[in-house]
């Protein structure tokens, strides 16, 4: 017999987690709340233990939780969901999805939401857009936690001003359970962003009564949220959209909601602004119901070409390293020497190459364009690494030449996973760092297939930027790039781990295109560094050094020049 329709929907956020379950008919069984459930706050197993305490019997399953923002998010909230409830169709998603579905189910509005963090969220149609919800550190205007440290500030900055314990700062020290003032300092060093939103209340009492500095604070929380309502809207073309205002923030402020609406009012005369009080785990089980999740596609673009990648150079036996774990050191140590050679013999086979693309990023940069390194593993840190040495060594702006990695500053120390995966990451990266017509994109990929290469490479030409792949993969079929540079490396000592030769001879690549390109624009005189920026004791003696030689002069009258321009080299040598 077939098991009875049920349909289980939870909204998770940095205070609570709301969940109901459903009948076939959409009648209620069973509601609770449960603790937070901000997915950038919560471990895998403590996000697991909450979900084991759900019923078992939900045939359908909803989850969307707030910090649910990436690819990334909503394949690890799957994988634990599918988990807990293996056959069950689920939805997945964030709680800005569950917010616009509990306001308006699949119709059109934009909803306001503003509990521990904050955000818009707006549909009209095909299009969403969202303004807002960056997090605490970058954004959440307008939220619970917004409102609680910037009335934090205020209490401290008038207690410095003033040596006065005003109410406000008295009734956060009472719910805090703290005796002074100066025992913030510990609480802060602990507070996560829920210990913080829960001094929200406290503000508003204070605003309620008149406190000036409160007062302020929730009158900008409201005009923020208005105007970032206003931006979503006039994103989506929809002047006259509906409104509707979610969260605790506002259910439980009566005068928040007021302020909002007349800020609102002025901003957006033709939108219509109400409360809405329902559960947003109804909104979670209407989307369990209404439109399930697809499975994540966390691997799908590595496996399409797998084949392809395991016929790479790179991924090919070394039958000089076939018995590693039996040769002694001074083996190895010799067997890495020997390999070297063929790192110099691949560069002198791409000689034509490497001169095309130096004579295409000088052409750039004389024009005023820029230089986009774009790589992931090792080939990303060799590029962003080569980026950050331009700087100091030939005194260029650091917008000059840029890194980008696949997986963000992160995959600098250490490995993301799944992030070379996908080509619209790839994509995404160029349009965000703001890549046009005059610029230079190199991708970087040792197979020369990492997708998010590949992708930032195709929406760069597609953007009018001049193109270069360098790869150590010459097996793979050419494709449609300005230039390419494909390594012939040969297999590593260490079967496809190419931070050995072919990241070897990625870096001496990026070493003759970037240093190439700067002597070709000026930066070099002879072979000094004459626009070398000098930050440190061993620089400045480098510089006394350069002008001492370049000009024939003594030690101590090189560095008297020195000083007296400020210790730029360039200027010293006129």
């Amino acid at each position: 017999m077939e098991s009875p329709k049920r349909i289980l929907g939870l909204e998770g956020g940095g205070t609570k987690t709301n969940w109901v379950l459903l009948a076939g008919d959409g009648s209620v069984l069973r509601e609770g709340v449960l603790p937070a459930s901000n997915l950038k706050l919560i471990t895998d197993e403590a996000l697991t233990d909450l979900l084991s305490v759900l019923p078992r019997e939900a045939t359908h399953v909803g989850a969307f939780l707030a910090g649910c923002g990436t690819d990334e998010d909503r394949a690890r909230l799957h994988r634990l969901v599918e988990k807990a409830w293996p056959q069950a169709q689920l939805s997945i998603g964030s709680d800005r999805d569950s917010g616009l579905a509990t306001a308006f189910r699949d119709g059109d509005g934009i909803a306001v939401i503003a509990g521990t963090g904050a955000a818009v969220h707006g549909r009209h149609g095909q299009r969403i857009e969202k303004a807002g919800g960056w997090g605490q550190l970058l954004g959440d205007r307008g939220s619970g936690y917004d409102v609680a440290r910037r009335g934090l500030r205020e209490v401290l900055t008038h207690f410095d001003l003033n040596q006065k314990i005003t109410p406000v700062a008295g009734e956060i020290l009472r719910i805090l359970g703290l005796n002074r003032l100066q025992d913030l300092v510990g609480w802060a060093t602990q507070a996560d962003k829920m210990s913080v939103a829960r001094l929200a209340p406290a503000i508003f009492r204070a605003a309620r009564v008149g406190e000036p500095q409160m007062l302020e604070i929730i009158e900008s929380g409201a005009q923020v949220l208005a105007e970032f309502t206003r931006a979503v809207a006039e994103r989506l073309e929809f002047p006259d959209a509906p409104v509707r205002l979610i969260g605790g923030i506002f259910t439980n402020h009566e005068e928040y909601a007021a302020l909002f609406r007349y800020r609102l009012s002025a901003l957006l005369p033709k939108a219509t602004v109400e409360l809405c009080g329902e559960s947003g785990a109804l909104g979670a089980a209407w989307l369990a119901e209404h439109t399930p999740s697809a499975p994540p596609v966390r691997e799908t673009v590595v496996v399409a070409d797998a084949g392809a990648l395991a016929a790479a150079a790179t991924e090919q036996s070394n039958p000089r390293s076939a018995d590693l774990e039996k040769q002694t050191t001074a083996e190895l140590v010799e067997l890495f020497i020997t390999e070297e050679p063929k790192i110099t013999e691949a560069l002198a086979a791409r000689r034509a190459e490497l001169i095309a693309a130096v004579d295409l990023e000088r052409a750039a940069l004389t024009a005023g364009g820029r230089l986009f390194y774009v790589g992931a593993g090792t080939s990303g840190r060799l590029g962003v690494l080569d980026a950050s040495e331009i700087p100091p060594t030939f005194g260029a702006p650091p917008e000059l030449v840029q890194g980008i990695i696949a997986g963000g500053v992160t995959a600098l120390h250490r490995a993301v996973e799944g992030a070379e995966d996908q080509p619209e990451a790839g994509a995404l990266s160029v349009l965000e760092r703001g890549v046009t017509a005059r610029d230079v994109v190199c991708g970087i990929s040792a197979s020369g297939r990492a997708p998010f290469v590949l992708g930032a490479l195709v929406r760069a030409r597609e953007l009018g930027a001049r193109t270069i792949l360098l790869t150590c993969n010459p097996t793979r079929v050419a494709t449609r790039w300005d230039v390419e540079i494909d390594l012939p490396t040969g297999p590593e000592v260490v079967t496809g781990s190419t931070r050995l030769k072919a990241g070897t001879a990625t870096k001496v690549v990026l070493n003759i295109l970037s240093t190439c390109a700067m002597v070709r624009l000026g930066r070099v005189r002879g072979n000094s560094m004459v626009d070398l920026r000098i930050s440190n004791a061993k620089l400045r003696d480098r510089g006394v050094r350069l002008v001492s030689g370049e000009l024939k002069i003594s030690y101590e009258e090189a560095r008297e020049r020195l000083e007296k321009a400020n210790w730029n080299v360039r200027a010293a040598l006129h």
